[in-house]
């Protein structure tokens, strides 16, 4: 019922305020008397953050309208522009087309990433964690979905799309056969309905069977978006719909059929090997609708065009032709009144020409709404008799776990935008939100279900914000937040962004990026509250503080970047497993079957350090390019916040062509990373945990993975053959304590854009 109301809410308002903004909005179109020459510089065409058009006229990813219905023999015009928003406040962010990236297509698919800096259980959709600390991002509302980013876009990442002709985008991966393999199947659809305003949705299924027993993966997830962009009232709409379901097969039962398949009497293929459990599954159903819109308050200014844009005075023979004969006969034998006449006509043709304006938004009325619903379930059969070390409830053969959560939030702003006038250099934003939660927890009485507990919280929040967007060498964002009233009174938050581009020479610039944030936060609330048939904890957390900043210098001639970031961590809370050895077994076992299992909340004592540092090196020499991305960090707690101490991405290539027309990328790139306490997972969480110090601890790394692949791109088709995993043996091949990593695997993949 409350999925059916909020339906049924959130498109009678986008309907609302569609219909609203066609009759507030008051565009005047002088396309058929003036042409705006691109060489005009900013003040003349008045740039400002939220001017309608702004965005596609100074930034890189332009394009133009002029499409000639009347002749049916031209070619369908191609041209996109896409952007990002900001969440808090839908501010407009150009963005690249990423959906039909040439470049490296190969790696679109990775669950590990572009530059395989996610630690994942083997299998396609399977939950990850990142290696690189200063990488990791909660972009997530819910607790649940975290670690199955992979197949999540968060808005910050969506693209709206504004097209000359209806876009569609079709792709298809495969992987594999019929038991073992992957199929991943996606679509991207973006239209106009004018000139400023779109409809279009994303659609991602894929189905990953898994190289080893009970690992599957089933995931749909799918977004419809709209948006209005007009000069007084802008408008984006965003739904997101997804369902999940993994299954969870809590790792090998030993690892030696990895390290050391030589002890065992026979070779056992990646489907022979037992796992700990076989009828285990996580599932996850979501939905979010998001609407963003403004009011814009300003004044309207004549544009100043170039004297060779200006309407010409018509000589004084095309003026005379606007009279009768009779009357130009009697013109003709009388040069004072000609000369009458034609002053009155040049009068009368200047009065008729209107001076083209633009709007000047000066301030703006903000207002944002977001609801999300989050059914979270775990289910269990055929569970071994002593994997669980806690058992509150029920029949642990037949576990049904379940919790629901709803987030509704809605932020109003007002803001003063950069650009308006030659002194406002910023633009300053205030804003005020009020966030409602729910979630629902069973209770249990004895052995049995008592029935449900809910927990509603309501939190009311200020902040402001002031940016410069605009400009050629600084940039610079900076926000805060502070929650005044309801549970999570005392958080806040200041981050800050800012970059300064140097120029040197006249065709190299070098750009300094710095980024710094300090923050109060209350845990997540599955960490302070959850209730299950083999995890339970109600507690009391304190709120955590984290500080961090970091800074980035590179230059895009010798393609070199360097990031440095340091970052502290108090009161900082996580989920570790706790083992318990089972009767009989050898203490120095690290065999999953030797233990039970349970996962606790825990909260660091001391404050925790992270220092960081990242090189990004490209090369090319002819056909020949080399890219690279070496990370070095340290963490000073090992226990609570295990770290590699090294992680690498290096990618050697050819880019040539064929026929001067396909575009082909021949190499192989590897993935490495140095040894450390990797964290465990848990599956009746689906939850990254660190390992027990108290029980013999699991170290991978040290073990390069390389993948093969050519990469094919003509006209609209892209195309890749890859082989995964080309030195797969034996060793440490895994990426999560007790999940290995598949074997030598042969992928392949094609997408394709239609214009029409």
């Amino acid at each position: 019922m409350i999925r059916r109301i909020f339906i049924t809410a959130f498109f009678v308002l986008c309907y609302a305020n569609i219909v609203m903004a066609q009759n507030i909005q008051r565009r005047t179109d002088f396309s058929n008397q003036y042409t705006l020459s691109e060489d005009l510089n900013e003040n003349e065409l008045g740039r400002s953050q939220n001017n309608a058009y702004g965005d596609e006229r100074h930034g890189t990813n332009r394009m133009t309208w002029g499409r000639d219905t009347t002749k049916h023999d031209k070619p369908v015009p191609i041209g996109i522009f896409q952007w990002t928003i900001n969440h808090r406040l839908g501010t407009v962010i150009p963005a690249e087309n990423n959906d039909t990236t040439v470049k490296h297509y190969s790696n679109f698919n990775n669950t590990d990433g572009y530059n395989g800096e996610h630690s994942y259980l083997g299998n396609l959709g399977a939950a990850r964690l990142s290696r690189i600390f200063m990488n990791r991002q909660d972009l997530q509302p819910f607790f649940f979905l975290q670690p199955l980013s992979y197949s999540l876009t968060p808005l910050e990442d969506f693209r709206f799309s504004n097209t000359l002709s209806p876009l569609t985008n079709l792709s298809y991966h495969s992987c594999g056969n019929r038991q073992t393999g992957e199929d991943r199947v996606r679509a991207y659809f973006a239209s106009n309905i004018n000139k400023i305003s779109g409809i279009g949705f994303k659609v991602d299924y894929l189905y990953g069977r898994g190289y080893y027993n009970s690992s599957q993966n089933s995931i749909f997830n799918s977004n419809i978006f709209g948006y209005y962009r007009g000069e007084r009232y802008e408008m984006h709409a965003w739904t997101d719909f997804g369902h999940q379901k993994n299954a969870e097969n809590g790792g090998i039962e030993d690892d030696k059929y990895i390290r050391n398949p030589q002890s065992f009497p026979q070779s056992y293929g990646s489907k022979d090997i037992p796992t700990m459990l076989s009828e285990t599954y996580n599932r996850n159903d979501f939905q979010t609708y998001y609407l963003t819109h403004r009011y814009n308050l300003g004044y309207s200014r004549e544009i100043e065009l170039p004297d060779s844009l200006k309407p010409q005075m018509p000589k004084d023979k095309e003026l005379l032709q606007q009279l009768s004969d009779s009357i130009r006969l009697v013109l003709e034998s009388d040069s004072v009144q000609r000369l009458m006449v034609l002053d009155s006509l040049k009068t009368k043709w200047a009065n008729s020409i209107i001076p083209p304006t633009e709007f000047i938004p000066v301030s703006s009325i903000i207002h944002t709404f977001e609801a999300n619903h989050l059914n979270h379930r775990h289910y269990g059969y055929d569970t071994p008799k002593n994997y669980y070390t806690n058992h509150y409830y029920g029949d642990i053969n037949n576990i049904k776990d379940n919790t629901q959560a709803l987030i509704i939030k809605n932020t109003v702003g007002l803001s003063v935008n950069e650009g308006f006038k030659k002194w406002a250099k910023m633009g300053i934003t205030a804003f005020a939100s009020h966030k409602y939660e729910r979630h629902t927890l069973p209770t249990a009485a004895a052995d049995t279900i008592s029935g449900l507990q809910t927990y509603k919280e309501n939190h009311i929040s200020i902040g402001g914000e002031i940016s410069k967007a605009y400009g050629k060498f600084l940039h610079y964002n900076a926000n805060g937040e502070i929650t005044l009233a309801g549970d999570d009174i005392g958080e806040f938050n200041v981050d800050g962004t800012a970059d300064l581009n140097i120029p040197i020479g006249k065709r190299d610039t070098v750009q300094v990026a710095a980024h710094a944030f300090i923050m109060n936060q209350r845990p997540d609330f599955y960490l302070e509250h959850y209730h299950s048939q083999s995890a339970w904890w109600d507690k009391e957390l304190d709120m955590e503080k984290r500080m961090r900043i970091e800074g980035t210098l590179s230059n895009q001639r010798s393609r070199t970047s360097i990031t440095l970031g340091f970052e502290n961590l108090a009161k900082y809370s996580y989920l570790g497993i706790q083992k318990t050895l089972l009767e009989g077994a050898d203490a120095t076992s690290t065999k999953s079957t030797d233990y039970s299992h349970a996962v606790r909340v825990m909260q660091a004592s001391k404050n925790i350090q992270i220092l960081s540092a990242t090189l990004k090196q490209d090369f090319t020499v002819g056909p020949l390019n080399w890219e690279n991305e070496f990370t070095f960090q340290t963490t000073s707690s090992e226990e609570a916040l295990p770290l590699p101490k090294f992680n690498a991405y290096t990618n050697l290539y050819l880019l040539f062509r064929i026929a001067k027309v396909l575009r082909v990328e021949l190499g192989a790139d590897m993935r490495y990373f140095t040894k450390y306490y990797a964290p465990d997972y848990a599956p009746n969480l689906g939850q990254f945990a660190v390992q027990d110090a108290s029980t013999p601890r699991v170290q991978i790394g040290h073990y390069p993975i390389i993948n093969a692949y050519a990469n094919l791109h003509i006209k609209h088709c892209r195309i890749y053959f890859k082989v995964n995993h080309v030195n797969a043996g034996t060793g440490n091949m895994f990426l999560a304590p007790h999940y290995p990593i598949n074997p030598m695997t042969i992928h392949w993949g094609v997408s394709w854009n239609f214009f029409n």
